[in-house]
């Protein structure tokens, strides 16, 4: 499971994705939080990337969390390419790298939008200002209605945050295996067979339900 966390600045993306998998992680998960590689980017460079340098972002951080998907359960991305795709518009008129990050979106499981209702605070050359907030948010969440890719906004502050986002996924996970249970009776019922639930990379009965039943457990206080 790939999770995607995306918002404008200072909206708590970072500590909310090792918050998470910190949480996932002590229910017995295998997850993992990748950081966001602008930040990286502008620390080793010392400005923000211009235009031309906004197509290897993207690219890197999209990298960073496939990589991430070859080796652990869960993934908790603090923001993707699409967000990268986002500020390009916003700063620089350039749209141009919507499809391919779009794209990449739509093979992200879960999208989780994070809320303006955190206060602003300054971060370096990184950040723009409290007044690049409302439009980068606007733009996204255009942008992710446009592409019909489903997301879900977190509000709250410090552990609110943490449990609605827990939640989310929760949701995802028992919505994902009630449709996976009925496209496997479906399946069956037209071969006449008894249904049976089975693992679509196992077929072990038990290896979706304890994948899952992780999960679902109420975050821990």
């Amino acid at each position: 499971m790939i999770i995607a966390l995306l918002g404008a600045e200072s909206t708590g993306k970072s500590a909310l994705a090792h918050a998470m998998a910190t949480a996932l992680q002590s229910q017995g998960t295998d997850a993992v939080a990748v950081g966001e590689y602008l930040r990286e980017w502008c620390a080793e460079h010392g400005r923000t990337p211009l235009q031309h340098e906004q197509v290897h972002i993207a690219a890197t951080q999209h990298a960073r969390i496939m990589e991430a998907a070859q080796c652990h359960a869960v993934v908790i991305a603090d923001t993707t390419a699409l967000m990268t795709a986002v500020y390009s518009d916003y700063v620089f008129g350039d749209r141009s790298l919507y499809a391919k990050a779009v794209e990449q979106q739509r093979a992200i499981d879960v999208t989780l939008v994070s809320g303006l209702d955190i206060p602003w605070e300054a971060d370096g050359i990184q950040r723009d200002g409290a007044y690049a907030r409302p439009p980068v948010d606007a733009l996204l969440r255009q942008t992710l209605a446009n592409a019909h890719i489903d997301y879900r906004v977190i509000y709250g502050l410090s552990d609110d945050r943490l449990h609605n986002a827990i939640q989310s996924i929760n949701l995802h996970a028992i919505n994902s295996v009630a449709a996976y249970a009925v496209n496997t009776w479906t399946a069956e019922q037209k071969h006449s067979k008894k249904w049976v639930w089975s693992c679509d990379k196992c077929s072990d009965p038990a290896c979706e339900h304890q994948l899952f039943s992780q999960l679902l457990k109420p975050p821990s206080t």
